[in-house]
């Protein structure tokens, strides 16, 4: 009787696992129409609406409730839902409703069960758990959507290590996810928004399977590390952990641990030290952060175009250098040069604005650079203001969504901690360098072209 339970109960788990997709894309599909629809009922009422103030009033009404529908979605279905929250919730993107909600989702996926995690340790390198580790903290440091992070120490070892694991049957739901959301985005894009939003999910789609392979993440690692020592020949303006040698599998990524403190935190850490987190001090240590982040980024984009760990993209030359136009266009405020650095790039648009050079250029900053203009603290490029409802994006190069979802990052962090910075102000030296370089380098191969055929 035991025997035939348990065969009846596997025969349940399999079942569940053949419907789960299907029950998960239901599920998706009733919540999303159910966002979608709220807001387009709010526009609509908001169009008979005359007083401004009683339409703003509305507006923050409905965000409050799209805020808690969108936090129960992602929170609840978990796995790409999660990165969305980690995109959205960023205080320059979405509405602040959306934002004091989403942010909180930031590493606090639910987490694998030790026991769970110990099975996937021991199946990945091949030996027990106990005689890899002296001590190994069962709470993880934290828990994002496709991994979490462990405190722990080697055995002979004194120094301690950070312990990536991955969920697992993550990668399995994430690509159901990724299908749904490229086609909802085919379904926005069509209906509502003036941009290239499937070229977006199936570059996302790319780079979700690239960050199942903490093999690639490793190398991609240690290549930033090395390029970054190069690079600055003083100090790297960020820190890269090390790879512990022959402890990297394809779920597994065991590198040193680093002390450090969340940068959005830092507020609080600085009023727990006697610091005005408002003040001049504090102004000045936080610049000084966000300028060697940006440094470092610029760095690895537009010298060795590299971003990120898991997501680690290579440009190809011709696109790198395309954009280094552009980041000295944005830095001068030339719109025509602007112009032709979207054709150079690849991102084709069309115009119904009678001023299409300054349109094209105030989307170029909304997308590719950090700063604000006085008194702005959101500069979504799907707002109702943005260029994008007069400049319409027919087609965007996938290789580049990796750089506009970093400079959605730095803008997050510039508005989060309350500063005013240029990115492309900042990197224009770089880009000059860049390409620069470049002409050099032709002029070389030129000149060595020449010298053969005499």
């Amino acid at each position: 009787m035991p025997l035939a339970l348990a065969q009846l109960q596997d025969i349940g788990d399999r079942i569940t696992d053949r419907l789960r997709p299907w029950s998960r894309s239901a599920e998706f599909w009733v919540r999303a129409a159910d966002i979608y629809t709220s807001y387009k009922v709010c526009q609509l009422r908001a169009g008979f609406v005359k007083d401004e103030e009683e339409r703003e009033a509305m507006w923050e009404q409905q965000h409050e409730l799209g805020a808690q529908k969108m936090y129960s979605l992602c929170s609840e279905l978990g796995g790409l839902f999660l990165k969305a929250a980690q995109i959205l919730g960023k205080p320059d993107l979405a509405p602040m409703a959306w934002v004091k909600r989403l942010v909180t989702l930031c590493d606090k996926a639910p987490a694998t069960p030790i026991d769970v995690v110990r099975d996937v340790v021991e199946k990945q390198f091949g030996k027990s758990f106990d005689d890899i580790f002296e001590c190994f903290d069962v709470e993880p440091v934290g828990s994002a959507s496709i991994a979490q992070v462990h405190r722990a120490r080697l055995k002979l070892s004194k120094t301690d290590v950070a312990v990536k694991v991955q969920h697992p049957g993550a990668e399995k739901l994430m690509m159901v996810d990724i299908r749904n959301m490229q086609a909802f985005a085919l379904f926005l894009q069509k209906y509502d928004i003036n941009f290239d939003l499937y070229s977006a999910t199936k570059e996302m789609e790319k780079q979700i399977c690239y960050e199942f392979d903490f093999v690639r993440e490793a190398k991609a690692m240690e290549r930033i590390r090395e390029f970054l020592r190069v690079t600055n020949k003083k100090k790297p303006p960020v820190i890269v952990p090390r790879v512990i040698p022959e402890m990297v599998s394809r779920e597994v990524l065991v590198m040193e641990f680093i002390e450090g403190t969340p940068i959005m935190n830092l507020g609080n850490e600085m009023a727990k030290r006697g610091i005005d987190p408002g003040g001049k001090i504090a102004t000045m240590a936080k610049q000084k952060i966000l300028t060697d982040l940006t440094l470092a980024y610029g760095q690895m984009i537009l010298k060795d175009a590299l971003l990120d760990y898991g997501q680690v993209k290579a440009m190809p030359e011709d696109l790198r250098l395309a954009y280094a136009n552009l980041v000295i266009a944005m830095a001068d405020d030339d719109f025509l040069r602007t112009k032709e650095s979207f054709r150079e790039i690849g991102i084709e648009t069309w115009s119904i604005a009678d001023n299409e050079l300054e349109e094209l250029f105030q989307l170029s900053l909304r997308m590719f650079d950090t700063r604000l203009p006085p008194g702005v603290t959101a500069m979504s490029p799907f707002a109702e203001d943005s260029s994008l409802n007069k400049v319409g994006v027919q087609s965007f190069p996938e290789e580049l969504f990796s750089v506009l979802r970093t400079i959605q990052l730095l803008r997050g962090l510039t508005v989060g901690m309350g500063l005013r910075f240029s990115c492309a102000q900042q990197w224009k030296p770089i880009a000059e360098e860049a390409l620069l370089n470049c002409k050099i380098k032709k002029a070389a191969e030129k000149f060595c072209q020449e010298t053969v055929f005499e």
